[in-house]
């Protein structure tokens, strides 16, 4: 019997991570959905071949993209778990959501999800990043995400619990995508940044909070941080590697504390010109996705990608 439980599956270009995301809810699962983002690759060929529901939107942001796929999906479960691509449901994990959405009478309306990194084939067990918890099983109808356009966050309207099992996040893609991936969310992020700064804050955003859960603790370091902390990229190697205990990772943990504080040299460069250059290209690149991340799902995205029931395969 499957689980009554709705994956959805953000992918563009994912042909060397999307089997192995499909194999891990596939033959359990009720409904999965892959909401490709016009892949150039296999990506669909691979996923139609596994069963998956397919379909399309052109990406602008990725709270646009998960709301719209809240609000336009043929979801016919009450529970939704968005899977990014790298990503993998071990045997335990489903265990535990197998048993829980079989007992409705102990459920509460979402649960936070640990994740176990792989980085460079090795594990990644401190420095921060583990087990970074985060918002990815709910009851969709209660739940929208922040009109924020990287490092969104779910506003759900309801109660929370944490899941004792964790995913496991494997990028088959390299690190050459690595650097592409994170040359673009610094600049996000860097937007994000600029308009926290300046108070441009559109819509309802996670609480920063002390005392609440690990995204609204790491919300409000990161807005301290903004505001306050000098040498940011500094200070984030000597969190990460010597607080959270990064060098317990040995050589891997090393580069990859390195990494996180090159993107926040990223970010900082790039939020020191939009701070100094008011016609920064970066300025109109944010525009376009900020009133997208806003939107209700943007009907044009429908009509002009013909998205919808009628784009659904299989």
């Amino acid at each position: 019997m499957k689980v009554p439980l709705s994956f959805i599956i953000p992918a563009r270009n994912e042909e060397r991570n999307i089997r192995a995301a499909i194999e891990s809810v596939a033959d359990w699962a009720d409904q999965f959905f892959v909401l490709d983002s016009y892949s150039e690759d296999r990506t669909i060929e691979i996923a139609e071949e596994m069963g998956a529901q397919i379909a399309r939107r052109r990406f602008d942001n990725f709270s646009a993209q998960k709301n719209w796929a809240l609000d336009n999906l043929p979801l016919r479960n009450e529970w939704v778990f968005f899977l990014d691509a790298d990503e993998r449901v071990p045997f335990g994990l489903r265990r535990e959501l197998k048993h829980l959405l079989s007992h409705p009478a102990g459920q509460l309306d979402g649960y936070y999800v640990g994740m176990k990194h792989l980085f460079m084939g090795a594990t990644v067990n401190h420095g921060g990043w583990y087990p970074n918890d985060r918002l990815l099983l709910f009851k969709h109808r209660l739940g929208r995400y922040e009109p924020r356009i990287v490092h969104e966050h779910l506003i759900l309207q309801g109660k929370t619990g944490r899941l004792a099992n964790l995913l496991i996040h494997d990028d088959r893609k390299g690190i050459h995508r690595y650097f592409e991936r994170h040359n673009a969310y610094s600049t996000m992020e860097a937007l994000e940044a600029h308009r926290y700064l300046h108070r441009d804050q559109a819509g309802v955003s996670l609480r920063a909070s002390l005392l609440g859960a690990a995204p609204e603790r790491r919300r409000l370091l990161k807005q301290w941080a903004y505001r306050h902390l000098p040498c940011r990229p500094l200070c984030k190697f000597l969190w990460a590697y010597v607080l959270e205990r990064g060098f317990l990772d040995g050589r891997v943990g090393l580069r990859y504390c390195l990494l996180q504080s090159f993107y926040e040299y990223q970010i900082s460069l790039k939020l020191l010109e939009l701070r100094t250059d008011p016609e920064s290209p970066m300025l109109k690149y944010g525009s376009a996705d900020r009133a997208a991340a806003a939107s209700d799902g943007g009907a044009d995205d429908i009509s002009a990608q013909g998205v919808g029931a009628a784009a659904m395969h299989r």
